[in-house]
């Protein structure tokens, strides 16, 4: 199973998390789009911090403050160039900050820095790295925090800055003040880190390291190398190859809503961060037809989904079943590139792994879809010539 291991020794932000995924492996291409959808192309340089050569991102955007609903825009108006799981990503990223400036300031908080068009293209550019890297898990490091106090929007504040605080308290993520005094994780990097984790970071166990990247902050300390670190690890996985992971399981029944509704409130769980949402028809009491509703999380999301479930189905109840085990097979995503209708695109296809091949594989749906579109073909047939080209890349 491929793992990225996140170390945040020296803080966060956004482009030291941008730079380090880019450095590790992530798609330049694909992330540059999606960040030049929001600024003028960023540029990546290499730098060195404290010794340690980094990559570091600069997209000289001017300063702005927004609501959500303005950051919200930017991220519509930048959605043909990002990936749509990226983007649904970047939403609950900011989602989260406006969470916590609300709890910080009250209802209707804007956004200062992190409102801004670079911060905007950072966190676009961090989840388009991430998703092209197509790894099976993130875990998160300590996040180092830095101490004392600093001045930003609103005057002097101490650190960790009240909005970072309020992010890192709804998360599982374990903080650490560290020796050096000034900011060193951004409300901005503590809400990509939040969303990006999806382990414990106290599991980890062996592995073996396939990349590493550095990305770089602005200052370059004499004391400290002023970098986040990424690590790329293949985890040893079991005879089969499948590896163990732990989830919750969330549940309901509901006996008088609609399709239309089921059908949007799994699509709202899903854009949530829900790993796997499903409704299956059932027989409750009297007779009554009603649906079970089932949601998969993560043990650091299942109370804000099922707010959510809540909210969206008007359920008075959630059952919680934690800690449920399951076994995952090695994924990775090809592009596979075919012309269709006279048009060549690259369409990205999930494979899954067992004792060294691909034992099953499915065509990622937005962007057959969107081929299909852009050629008139219909989506299945798009869908199944990809997956024929794929298959025949395989055996090559």
């Amino acid at each position: 199973m491929r793992v990225l291991l996140v170390d945040p020794f020296h803080g966060a932000a956004g482009d030291m998390i941008t730079g380090a995924l880019l450095d590790c492996g992530a798609d330049r291409d694909a992330v540059m789009r999606a960040m030049a959808a929001v600024v003028a192309e960023p540029s990546v340089t290499t730098v060195t911090r404290g010794g340690i050569r980094a990559l570091k991102v600069d997209t000289r955007a001017t300063p702005a403050h927004r609501t959500l609903a303005g950051v919200m825009e930017r991220l519509d108006g930048a959605a043909p160039q990002v990936p749509s799981m990226a983007l649904a990503m970047a939403r609950r990223v900011f989602e989260r900050i406006n969470a916590a400036e609300e709890e910080v300031h009250g209802a209707r908080a804007h956004f200062h820095e992190v409102g801004a068009d670079d911060a905007i293209a950072d966190v676009v550019g961090a989840c388009t790295a991430l998703h092209s890297l197509a790894v099976d898990g993130v875990r998160v490091l300590p996040v180092t925090l830095g101490h004392g106090t600093a001045t930003g929007s609103h005057g002097m504040f101490p650190i960790p800055a009240p909005a970072t605080a309020a992010i890192l308290k709804r998360t599982a993520l374990v903080a650490i003040p560290g020796d050096h005094a000034g900011e060193l994780c951004t409300p901005t990097g503590a809400a990509l880190l939040a969303e990006f984790s999806t382990r414990d970071p106290g599991r980890i166990g062996g592995y073996s390291i396939l990349a590493t990247g550095y990305g770089a902050g602005s200052r370059d300390s004499r004391h400290a190398p002023n970098v986040l670190r990424v690590m790329l690890v293949e985890t040893p996985a079991a005879g089969d190859e499948l590896s163990e992971d732990t989830v919750d399981l969330l549940e309901t029944n509901v006996d008088d809503t609609s399709g239309e509704v089921i059908a949007h409130a799994i699509a709202r769980f899903m854009e949530a961060g829900a790993r796997d949402a499903t409704a299956v028809p059932v027989i409750m009491k009297k007779g009554r037809p009603g649906f079970l509703i089932r949601v998969i999380s993560i043990p650091e999301t299942s109370a804000e989904l099922a707010e959510l479930m809540a909210s969206e189905l008007g359920t008075l109840g959630i059952r919680c079943i934690p800690a449920v085990h399951r076994f995952i097979a090695r994924r990775t995503v090809e592009d596979v590139e075919i012309e269709i209708a006279g048009k060549r695109r690259k369409v990205p296809v999930k494979c899954g792994w067992m004792h060294g091949s691909v034992y099953t594989l499915k065509a990622e749906f937005e962007p057959s879809r969107n081929f299909a579109l852009e050629t008139g073909v219909p989506v299945h047939e798009i869908i199944r010539l990809v997956e024929e080209r794929a298959w025949q890349q395989i055996k090559k």
